[in-house]
């Protein structure tokens, strides 16, 4: 006999049903036959484990669980049907040989909207190799290397609670991204490692960094062309070479850079402090609406600078100015400790002088003897207490 529902009974039954496809969705990498045991490659598991991730219509999660996990490449391509969480608590593992690389990525995530990374794993790029025959100090070209983590066209993501370590080239490279937030990262390499920055971010907008530890060889963050709208604050930095914007002005047709705010950091025993660096001898290029704010410096060289006669390796023209235009900066709130008699160096272009550089609420001391200031081809506004004291009256031309 034919069973027949009534109405209410039925759309109940609907709910249900469809409270059911709703439901999140989990898919554990350990069912696609990873091996876990750090020798054997387990890309191709875990590539199909996002593969069939990428298709659900459903939330999402990835799960990566604890253990040692080698990767030779693993590139996580979007676009994806529905946002996306990878929960990942293991060790992805880089092959060691840098041969085997000849682009620039190791693990990649790219052309995704909504993707959520955490868990507390760790991506090991076992640079010490690599480091070995980087050759960047004498050539220039930098970039035959992979990075640890290269996202590409994320779009309102957070990465959050991941760390990276021992990367052959830069750890994190940023491009192109919208709406991402990065928080409690923490990057380790040891101060030797060359050309390991640990944050690069490039023509991407609304980028947050907040909470990060990094200790490497390079810029802790850097800044490159196109970046707008990039807020940098509570990292803890060193050994590294600092926070910088740039270097700009290298190639030609480079995008603006506005709209930088680094704040409530600390930087110990770095090279520099926080910079903003662009070539001499370079093709048109703007920076404005930079603000450094409450920076704690210890036993820092160069606490402060602004250097556009910036030239590694000798490979510049350095007589001729930069065309890169600096214009509305301030730093402010900015004590501590400098590791060089030379604390505040304001450096900027015969050919296109800064303008709106403010100095305020500054106070760095030098354990050998007194502070000072170096100033060129630009009339640093004074606000409040600046030690040393400001080179206002030092308007040259290098």
């Amino acid at each position: 006999m034919a069973i027949r529902l009534i109405p209410q009974v039925a759309s109940l039954l609907f709910l249900l049903h469809s409270v059911i496809l709703a439901k999140a969705l989990t898919l554990d990498v350990k069912h696609y036959g990873v091996k876990v045991d750090g020798k054997t490659d387990d890309s191709q598991a875990i590539n199909k484990a996002w593969k069939d991730a990428c298709a659900a219509t459903n939330a999402t999660t990835l799960r990566i669980g604890k253990g040692n996990y080698m990767v030779s490449k693993m590139a996580f391509q979007g676009p994806c049907k529905s946002p996306l969480t990878v929960d990942f608590q293991g060790t992805f593992k880089a092959p060691s040989n840098a041969k085997n690389y000849k682009n620039q990525e190791w693990v990649s995530f790219t052309n995704l909207n909504g993707l959520t990374l955490f868990g507390g794993g760790t991506f090991d790029g076992q640079g010490a190799v690599a480091w070995s025959i980087n050759n960047c100090a004498k050539t220039g070209k930098c970039g035959s290397l992979p990075n640890n983590l290269r996202m590409t066209g994320l779009t309102n993501s957070i990465i959050r609670d991941i760390t990276s370590l021992d990367s052959k080239l830069f750890h994190i490279n940023i491009i192109n991204c919208k709406n991402l937030t990065l928080e409690r990262i923490t990057i380790t390499a040891p101060e030797s490692s060359l050309n390991t920055d640990g944050i690069h971010i490039g023509r991407s907008t609304g980028v947050n960094i907040t909470s990060a530890t990094i200790k490497t060889g390079d810029d802790c963050v850097s800044i490159g062309d196109g970046a707008q709208q990039i807020n940098i604050e509570k990292v803890t930095c060193g050994p590294g070479h600092g926070i910088s914007i740039g270097s700009l002005g290298r190639y030609h047709d480079e995008q603006p850079v506005v709209g930088i705010t680094v704040k409530n950091c600390t930087l110990t025993s770095t090279m520099n402090g926080v910079r903003i660096k662009t070539w001499p001898a370079s093709p048109s290029g703007l920076a404005s609406n930079m603000r450094f704010e409450n920076i704690i410096m210890n036993n820092v060289s160069n606490p402060i600078m602004i250097d556009q006669q910036y030239c590694p390796y000798s490979q510049c023209e350095a007589k001729i100015p930069s065309r890169v235009k600096i214009s509305d900066v301030s730093f402010s709130g900015i004590r501590g400790t400098s590791a060089t008699q030379l604390a505040v160096k304001l450096v900027c272009s015969k050919g296109i002088p800064c303008q709106n550089v403010a100095v305020g609420d500054i106070n760095l001391a030098y354990n050998k003897g007194q502070a000072t200031s170096q100033c060129a081809n630009v009339k640093p506004q004074v606000r409040g207490s600046v030690v040393p004291a400001p080179c206002t009256e030092q308007y040259t031309s290098p």
